[in-house]
């Protein structure tokens, strides 16, 4: 069981890492492949579904967390 917890946090881990990375705002890869963070709009089409997948897989990770403290 500990092991699945485990290996479910690793996936996510590295799913949440390249969402994030992805994303335009800030300093993600957008901006490091010449994309300008000055323009303020609002969040449309896939950039409104990498906000919502990284709250849910932030979520998730936590309670993969917790779970995991909880199995010992």
């Amino acid at each position: 069981m500990k092991i699945f917890l485990l290996l479910g946090q690793i996936v996510i881990s590295v799913i949440l890492i390249l969402i994030i990375l992805t994303q335009s705002e800030g300093t993600g890869l957008g901006s490091v492949f010449g994309g300008s963070g000055s323009i303020y709009r609002s969040k449309r089409g896939v950039e409104k579904l990498f906000v919502f997948l990284t709250i849910i897989l932030a979520l998730l990770f936590l309670v993969l967390s917790i779970l995991q403290v909880m199995v010992l």
